[in-house]
């Protein structure tokens, strides 16, 4: 009988199921938005039970696209968009909805103890410290949602990001790995566990934490109340992670760009810890007894600022409308946006700043606005693989993600970096991360030099932009991210 990999994508607008063969074939997928809700402005949550309700629809949808039984699928794989914070209680009952990794509830609450333990945070767990991580929205659910403390210091508490809480739903096991843990703010990276000064800071009792485990392990098995099979779930990463891994980006100074809600780019470095000001350094996946770290910049909004153009001003109808306007345009004629809707990540880190469209004149139109939607794209990449450069040596750039499909873009990307951009045949990473991991545990996949042959190139993009244009689109760039920084505190004084 043909045996597959079910691997579950859980994003921050959708929810997606792949059914892959061994040769990574995608057989089957399943996809479904799920609502945000913001209850306040900057404050951004989900209701966990939606997410869990379209993560199940996409499983059934991709199994029965897929043409298979759930009986043929020898392992799942969970990967997931990493730091947003539930809480619920052992009968798997959310507590409150989830806070959102986008969430700015807690951006002062972060830098009153930045003030105080920002190197103590910064050495044990590489992380700059920011609203952005788990830690700060934990301590406020305990403090903030009536009763939840006193029941947290009883037991009855469960926390985790969502990977945890889908591994929950479908197993009843508790569980992380080291990928997601490194990104809560409470994980001691070097050790491989909870920090006691960590919790202490933050005020977390350490009895509502899940166990950490590898990335590509046997966790639990699926109840067979749900698919009618038990079947193992033996794959965890945190979406970036299982990207890089999906790339198959196994040595050290391999980078990878993921282009979704945000862009995320992270550097392979090994066995070694290493430290940037302006970077986040985090665990990428732990695998037969051996960590492999990575440096990452995370750019909070990129593929958003496109679904604002859609949904938000309503100026285009669907995002690949996006391509077709730039490509009127011979050059962004002055126009630049930053898209700081919810702040500057990587290597900014402003909290306060606030997006900026900025070079408007009589003649700016809808192409302006997709074009420099773009290229801002583009810009807000090349700061993070700049900062990448000082420690990592970096010859090219796989990406992956959906706005990879737009060739203006990617041909952009090249330009402005001054480097080759390489999209994969397979461009579905993340969830392909997932399932090689959980493939590996339980050997459907011999290693990882079968899992290197199976990647290939299908566009490999070359600069061909002359350098003063280049250095002159950049420095424009450049100019409109100082007038775009700290604007929250500005109109808030």
């Amino acid at each position: 009988m043909d045996r597959f990999i079910l691997s579950l994508d859980e994003g921050t607008t959708s929810a997606r199921a792949i059914v892959f063969d061994r040769e990574s074939n995608v057989l089957g997928v399943g996809q479904y938005e799920f609502p945000q809700h913001y209850p306040r402005p900057s404050w951004v949550e989900h209701d966990p039970d939606e997410i869990w309700e379209a993560q199940f629809r996409a499983i059934k949808t991709a199994i029965e696209r897929a043409k298979i039984e759930p009986t043929q699928i020898v392992a799942i794989g969970v990967t997931n968009q990493r730091e947003t914070t539930i809480v619920w209680d052992k009968s798997g009952k959310p507590l409150h909805n989830a806070i959102v990794w986008q969430c700015r509830r807690t951006a002062e609450m972060v830098e009153e103890i930045k003030r105080e333990y920002g190197e103590v945070i910064k050495e044990k767990t590489g992380l700059v410290p920011d609203a952005y991580f788990s830690a700060s929205k934990l301590k406020w659910l305990l403090d903030n949602v009536p009763g939840l403390r006193e029941k947290a210091e009883k037991g009855e508490v469960l926390f985790g990001t969502v990977d945890t809480f889908l591994i929950y739903r479908l197993t009843g096991e508790h569980v992380t790995d080291y990928s997601n843990a490194s990104r809560t703010m409470l994980f001691n990276i070097k050790k491989l566990e909870w920090d006691d000064e960590l919790l202490e800071i933050f005020g977390v009792p350490e009895g509502v934490l899940p166990e950490v485990k590898e990335s590509s392990e046997i966790y639990g098995y699926t109840k067979k109340e749900l698919l009618g099979a038990e079947i193992p779930v033996s794959g965890d990463a945190g979406d970036q992670q299982a990207a890089l891994f999906g790339q198959a980006a196994f040595e050290t100074g391999m980078v990878k760009a993921t282009y979704g809600t945000g862009n995320f780019i992270l550097a392979n470095t090994g066995k070694t810890v290493r430290y940037s000001d302006n970077l986040l350094t985090t665990v990428a996946w732990g695998l037969n007894g051996k960590v492999s770290y990575a440096l990452e910049g995370s750019v909070f909004i990129t593929g958003a600022a496109v679904q604002w153009l859609r949904d938000g001003i309503k100026i285009i109808k669907s995002a690949p409308e996006t391509e077709e306007l730039a490509r009127k345009l011979q050059s962004n004629e002055g126009v630049y946006f930053v898209p700081a809707f919810v702040g500057l990540g990587a290597p900014y880190w402003d909290q306060f700043a606030r997006g900026l469209l900025i070079g408007i004149t009589r003649g700016t139109g809808r192409e302006h606005l997709a074009r420099a939607t773009l290229e801002a794209i583009a810009y807000l990449t090349r700061d993070v693989v700049e900062e990448m450069e000082r420690l990592v040596g970096i010859k090219e750039l796989r990406v992956d993600g959906g706005a990879t499909a737009n060739d203006f873009l990617m041909q952009f990307q090249a330009d402005i970096l001054n480097r080759r951009v390489v999209r994969p045949v397979v461009k579905e990473t993340t969830a392909l991360g997932a399932a090689y991991l959980a493939g590996l545990a339980v050997d459907y996949w011999e290693g990882l030099e079968e899992i290197k042959s199976l990647w290939k190139a299908e566009k490999v993009f070359e600069p061909v932009m002359d350098e003063e244009t280049r250095r002159k689109l950049y420095r424009g760039w450049k100019e409109a991210v100082k007038r775009a920084m700290g604007w929250a505190k500005v109109v808030d004084a």
